[in-house]
């Protein structure tokens, strides 16, 4: 027996799609969904479609942590927001968008994470989305989850170039882990897309394998890039996925 409440009838026909998945079938992936809680820091280009697409697959609370507005550069890849929502807080827009999409997801909003709200901020929710450009935010995020033991899943999209991994522990219970700091020691070279621009697409691409591998997290289904990290390059079409060394606790 799942340690979890059966979906309702509405939530048995709002999920019939996922649900014809054998191997997300099995376990009680939509009930795992349903119970979990998730952290998405950033809400823009990667972090709207991540807040998105966990709103329509299920997950029970959302919590989206941003302190900028909507600006109108960000509407060629930032499709979540309307012309309406330009000097609107992005957080706060978002959230509003992942209510409508799904009336039983939880939705919070909160401030930019930072090294003195971090900790707080991750202590109650089961996964991390790292989904923000901010580098003080990703280098505090990623402390953070190593210090609390917390799986994140991380992406980047600059220019033509798509990056995403998952951090943490070792899902399958060995004594390995990995953080951002052992990929990206640090943000030395890192541009954002105000600085190295960004082809509009690019952003929901990543953004949407960050959603799945969440998804496969939270689930307990399939196989995560955690230990490997894929690569995109948005002009050739080429995807590689390399294999990062592991670090012992």
């Amino acid at each position: 027996m799942l340690p979890f409440p059966p979906l309702s009838r509405a939530e048995l026909r709002r999920y019939s799609r996922p649900l014809l998945v054998p191997e997300w079938q099995e376990g009680g992936a939509q009930e795992r969904l349903r119970a979990a809680s998730v952290l998405v820091v950033g809400a823009g280009g990667l972090g709207g479609p991540v807040a998105l697409q966990l709103a329509g697959a299920g997950v029970g609370r959302l919590v989206v942590a941003d302190a900028d507005t909507v600006d109108v550069s960000n509407l060629h890849r930032q499709t979540h927001f309307e012309l309406a929502d330009v000097g609107r807080s992005k957080a706060a827009v978002a959230a509003a968008r992942v209510q409508a999409i799904n009336p039983f997801v939880q939705v919070q909003t909160a401030p930019m994470l930072t090294e003195q709200n971090a900790d707080a901020l991750i202590a109650d929710v089961e996964l991390v989305v790292d989904a923000t450009d901010n580098f003080e935010a990703r280098y505090a995020l990623a402390d953070a989850c190593a210090r609390a033991g917390k799986t994140s899943v991380w992406g980047a999209a600059s220019g033509t170039t798509g990056l995403v991994s998952v951090f943490g522990p070792d899902p399958v219970g060995s004594e390995a882990r990995l953080s951002l700091r052992d990929v990206f020691p640090v943000p030395e070279g890192a541009e954002s897309c105000a600085e190295a621009g960004v082809l509009g697409p690019l952003p929901n691409i990543v953004g949407g394998l960050m959603a799945l591998e969440a998804l496969k997290v939270l689930g307990g289904v399939g196989e995560t890039l955690w230990g490997r990290i894929w690569t995109f390059d948005a002009l050739s079409a080429e995807v590689r996925v390399l294999k990062l060394r592991l670090k012992s606790l």
